[in-house]
């Protein structure tokens, strides 16, 4: 969709008269899949680590609430560097291509988050420990920015008629991958581990392990070819010289019902997961194992209801699926309060219910925001969308809720998810006339 509210409709692509090839679709969605479950492994474990060791390794301090409170501080550094590295990622994805771009940004992240095996605690080097750990998280972050965007217009701009929405749902399925494989292997580190040897040097594996998966990823992402609507692009026009430019000038309202509509799913998921984890294990009482064991059970939800999403939106639209998650996100934090404080059955209801209600405002995603925009600021604008609606939804969210939890209780953070829904609900309502976000194309 354009600036007047115009539809995109796919070309066939052709490059010098012929036919652009396609890499098979298994292969395609592979990659897109593969890329993503990386990229948030990466970013999940931090948010694992974040909740669970390094406040006390890092960020020492007698107040505990304190401690847990600079932590997540540290969490939220990579939300302001996300929207700097899709303006990067972005760029050049629009002007060189998908492919070399999202191989790049896998490398960042994936080098940065391998880099903490090695970092030195506050007890060896003083505040340079933070200092790096803060580094080294801008640095997932940044990669981060330029490898949502690539990969959902790696799966959708191969999409078939009819199929952009479940295409564009495999990037999206990386989150409960990823999730899985974070927690999981913390999980066993936690049964294997007396807590002093997790606290030493244990934490320090599932980073460590994160090298062995980005190799997994470039090998898949190596074998694969541009886009066709990117090559079809290409044979018709030359790519904008500045594509941020083009953005702001013709498709600025489109970008910022795009960055509204993205807000909630990073909200839902930052409570059910790094916020959750946070209070249950400090607040609750839990054990970490234990609690860890509620949180991968939900996220079982999160992949059906990407599923369902995707299946969804491809036979009415992604807004409109958008627009349904959103409305029940509100009512999910509403009853936040009483689920969490209803033991051990409450909290399993309550993080099943955010994680299945968050594939309605996350799975369709992967069609929407590509959707916006034409190819040639197709990379750029769902890139600073997506990652906007991050720094929004999720960037300070952990913080917020430890904040609200502690002075409020943990219903007043129920009522900050139900306001972050609010604001996409209100911005898929202002979306232009036939910003269904469904078609695609040069």
């Amino acid at each position: 969709m354009g600036a007047g509210g115009e539809t995109h409709p796919l070309p066939l692509p052709q490059a010098g008269g012929e036919p652009v090839r396609s890499a098979p679709a298994s292969r395609i969605l592979a990659a897109s899949l593969v890329g993503t479950a990386v990229e948030f492994y990466d970013f999940y474990i931090y948010a694992t680590a974040a909740a669970l060791v390094f406040g006390p390794l890092f960020f020492p301090s007698d107040n505990a609430d304190l401690q847990l409170l600079l932590s997540f501080a540290s969490f939220a550094v990579a939300f302001v560097a996300r929207p700097i590295g899709a303006l990067v990622f972005g760029h050049y994805g629009d002007r060189l291509g998908r492919k070399s771009t999202l191989v790049a940004s896998l490398l960042l992240m994936g080098g940065s988050t391998f880099a903490i095996t090695f970092l030195p605690t506050y007890a060896a080097i003083g505040v340079a420990a933070p200092a790096i750990l803060c580094l080294l998280r801008f640095g997932q972050g940044f990669g981060l920015g330029g490898e949502w965007g690539g990969a959902a217009l790696l799966a959708v701009e191969n999409a078939p008629p009819g199929w952009r929405a479940r295409y564009g749902m495999f990037p999206q399925l990386g989150a409960p991958v990823g999730f899985i494989a974070a927690n999981g292997l913390f999980l066993m580190l936690g049964l294997w581990l007396d807590d002093g040897e997790f606290l030493n040097w244990g934490w320090r594996l599932p980073f460590a392990g994160s090298i062995l998966l980005v190799g997994i990823g470039l090998w898949v992402r190596l074998t694969i070819l541009e886009t066709p609507a990117f090559a079809a692009m290409l044979a018709h026009e030359k790519p904008p010289a500045v594509p941020l430019a083009e953005l702001v000038r013709h498709h600025g309202r489109e970008t910022l019902c795009g960055v509204a509509a993205a807000v909630t799913c990073f909200a839902i998921f930052y409570i059910a997961t790094a916020f959750a984890l946070g209070f249950g294990t400090t607040q609750l009482g839990y054990a970490r194992g234990d609690f860890l064991q509620l949180q991968l059970g939900a996220i079982l939800f999160l992949a059906v209801g990407i599923i369902a999403a995707g299946w969804l939106a491809d036979r009415t639209s992604p807004a409109r699926v958008l627009m349904l998650g959103s409305l029940a996100t509100m009512a999910v934090g509403l009853a936040m309060g009483p689920l969490m404080a209803g033991g051990t059955a409450g909290v399993f209801a309550f993080l099943s219910l955010s994680l299945f209600v968050m594939g309605f405002v996350y799975g369709p995603l992967g069609a929407f925001l590509p959707g916006l925009f034409p190819a040639r600021v197709r990379y750029t604008g769902a890139s600073v969308a997506f990652n906007m609606g991050g720094i929004i939804g999720g960037g300070l969210t952990p913080v917020i809720g430890a904040s609200l939890a502690s002075q409020y209780g943990i219903g007043a953070v129920g009522w900050y998810l139900a306001a972050a829904a609010l604001v996409s609900v209100i911005g898929l309502a202002l979306l232009p006339k036939g910003g269904s976000g469904s078609s695609l194309g040069a």
